[in-house]
């Protein structure tokens, strides 16, 4: 009779959530900055929202299912997703594909976004204040951008902007003092550990 052995396999991957939140921060800063008033809406927002926004976040949420990181995977995934849908709205109806989203489309999928968004903030009041920010920030945004769509106020839009500006900013703190904690091995930057 042959003797069973348990094979543990070692997590050989490198940590994603730094790439997930480069490419949500560094994508939504540029958006908002069009959002602000800076800039129009053009072809560099659409394809980082196709390739950096939209695709490294898929492919960071598909490796933390791997590191069995279900928040990761969901919040990575789901928001890899959000890009590319919201460029789909903008560029279906250029190629005659779709109609246009209406105004009250939009406002309902900016609201359920924003739902989305604050259940996961719910989660990341286990892990750590950055993350808490950045979820915090985003529910924000999204409500802003709903309400401003709603009601069609300029200023609400442009103010919204702002505060996407930072909660990009947020995320992109959160990635880099994942990076450099892990590359020196001790907290460079803080980012506020929650106790368990």
């Amino acid at each position: 009779m042959k003797e069973e052995r348990e094979v543990t396999l070692k997590d050989s991957y490198a940590n994603p959530g730094p790439l997930g939140l480069f490419a949500f921060g560094m994508t939504t800063v540029l958006l908002n900055i069009h959002n602000a008033g800076f800039f129009e809406l053009n072809s560099m927002i659409l394809a980082m929202g196709i390739f950096y926004g939209g695709i490294a976040q898929v492919i960071a949420g598909i490796v933390e299912a791997k590191k069995n990181n279900t928040f990761g995977f969901t919040a990575f995934t789901s928001y890899g997703f959000f890009w590319l849908s919201f460029v789909g709205l903008l560029v279906l109806p250029k190629l005659g594909w779709a109609a246009p989203a209406s105004s009250t489309g939009l406002v309902a999928y900016l609201t359920m976004w924003g739902i989305f968004t604050l259940l996961l903030f719910l989660a990341t009041l286990k892990k750590n204040r950055a993350l808490q920010l950045v979820f915090g920030s985003l529910t924000l945004l999204f409500f802003l951008l709903a309400i401003g769509d709603f009601t069609e106020n300029a200023g609400i839009k442009t103010f919204a902007g702002y505060e996407g500006i930072l909660c990009g900013a947020i995320a992109i703190y959160t990635a880099i003092a994942e990076v450099l904690n892990e590359v020196w091995g001790r907290e460079i930057l803080p980012i506020g550990h929650v106790k368990k």
